[in-house]
């Protein structure tokens, strides 16, 4: 039996399993990131013996544990290089630091990676190779899976798509991915573009009651599904800087498959995935047409969890 840890922004998830695919107990937290690193590795220690005790399970069963961290971490040391979303992580060795107190091995990856790896090993990718993993969230991360094994370039990590230089129609400049397609910056630019006093006729405006601040991705989801026109601009912006970068993936990677999930991802078919291949299709380096299938990915909320207790189970990064 392995444990497998998610650590995110906003969202700490902790799990237990043998690292095939399926989760025998799962814990679930909200991060109070006032309360910084250290908080949150309190959290981690109260829940583990509180998800064993719940699951019945002995923590002398447990061979070992992996973590998906959402940051940059580096492979040699197996230490967090930094959070971007949470204070207190700076060059910690988390590693070392959960396995010393449960005295079992401990494997620490990139929370996207971790979530890629779950993806190729037992969710949409399953039995593919390379496949491309694509998280659309709050955020943009993604993860190369090659032959069942994390791609991490030179050890400091690989396959960032998020932060992959794209064309941003709205400025006529060149900006990351993030900054346009990811679920704040479709929220943001809604916010901005109704500030500006236009769209006075918007969805957008009835569904937060004019209140332009509370308007997020979500928002902007429904609006298009009752065919708001700026809505459905917003969204056909993120997915032309979304097209033209994973345009880009194919021309270099050329993988079997790119698994999306993140919850800008849950749209579903309409709004997001089916305009996403056509706009890919028209932008794919034409010897490579048709060879990268663009699918959702399949293992939901825990994917990490999922990732990380594969990561634990193969005792490697």
């Amino acid at each position: 039996m392995y444990l497998g840890i998610e650590i995110g922004g906003t969202k700490l998830q902790l799990g237990i399993g043998p690292g095939d695919g399926t989760i025998v107990g799962l814990w679930r937290g909200v991060i109070d990131p006032a309360a910084g690193g250290e908080g949150i590795r309190r959290q981690i220690l109260s829940a583990i013996p509180e998800l064993l005790g719940t699951n019945r399970v002995a923590a002398s069963r447990l061979k070992g544990a992996g973590i998906g961290f959402g940051g940059p971490i580096d492979d040699s040391t197996q230490r967090v290089i930094k959070s971007h979303q949470v204070a207190g992580w700076d060059n910690f060795p988390i590693a070392a630091w959960l396995a010393e107190s449960l005295k079992v091995p401990v494997f620490l990856g990139n929370d996207a990676d971790v979530a890629g790896l779950a993806e190729a090993l037992h969710g949409a990718g399953q039995g593919l190779s390379p496949v491309f993993y694509i998280t659309v969230g709050s955020g943009i991360g993604g993860g190369l899976i090659v032959d069942g094994a994390i791609y991490r370039g030179v050890g400091r990590g690989a396959a960032e798509i998020g932060h992959l230089r794209v064309h941003d129609s709205e400025t006529g400049l060149m900006t990351v991915l993030e900054e346009i397609a990811s679920g704040w910056a479709i929220g943001r630019r809604a916010q901005r573009t109704l500030r500006g006093g236009m769209e006075l006729d918007s969805v957008l405006r009835k569904l937060t009651s004019s209140d332009i601040d509370q308007i997020t991705a979500r928002h902007v989801t429904e609006g298009a599904r009752q065919n708001d026109a700026l809505s459905r601009e917003l969204l056909g912006t993120a997915l032309d800087a979304l097209a033209e970068a994973i345009a880009a993936v194919i021309v270099l990677l050329c993988p079997k498959r790119i698994v999306i999930g993140g919850g800008v991802a849950l749209i579903g078919e309409e709004f997001f995935f089916g305009p996403l291949r056509k706009k890919v299709a028209s932008r794919t380096f034409p010897p490579f047409a048709g060879l990268t299938e663009i699918v959702p990915a399949a293992l939901g909320e825990a994917v990490v969890v999922h990732g990380a207790l594969a990561l634990a189970r193969a005792g490697k990064i």
